[in-house]
């Protein structure tokens, strides 16, 4: 989207002196010169999108999964921790880590679970 509007700001410049010089032509008024090159624009842009590919949509979509999905797992991951999902969860948490995290219900007061999964979220959104 950003790669267009260079190309878009060029077409609404000449669409908008297109349209000044018709509309003299055959005496429109302001409102109706404004509504000829708001439809031609809006006509414009949609085929730019198509051609590119890159509706404004698109851009949302991760979005509109991505937090959902988020939002149950940590749900589901809270439950599990506190114990609400029941006792034998519980167990298996407080023996079922790896490496330096054999508990998974106490702190991590290394702090590197924390930090890396920072600088993994960092990495990608830079990238």
């Amino acid at each position: 989207l950003e790669n267009l509007q260079p190309e878009i700001k060029e077409l609404a410049q000449r669409l908008r002196y297109e349209v000044s010089v018709r509309g003299k032509q055959l005496g429109w008024s302001d409102k109706v010169a404004r509504s000829h090159f708001a439809r031609n624009m809006r006509r414009i842009v949609t085929e730019l999108y198509v051609r590119d590919n890159c509706h404004p949509f698109k851009a949302t979509l991760l979005l509109w999964v991505q937090v959902p999905m988020w939002v149950c797992v940590s749900l589901a991951l809270r439950n599990c921790s506190v114990g609400a999902v029941g006792s034998a969860v519980q167990e298996q948490f407080s023996s079922g880590g790896a490496l330096w995290f054999t508990d998974l219900t106490a702190p991590d007061s290394t702090w590197i679970l924390p930090v890396s999964l920072g600088l993994v979220n960092l990495l990608v959104v830079e990238v």
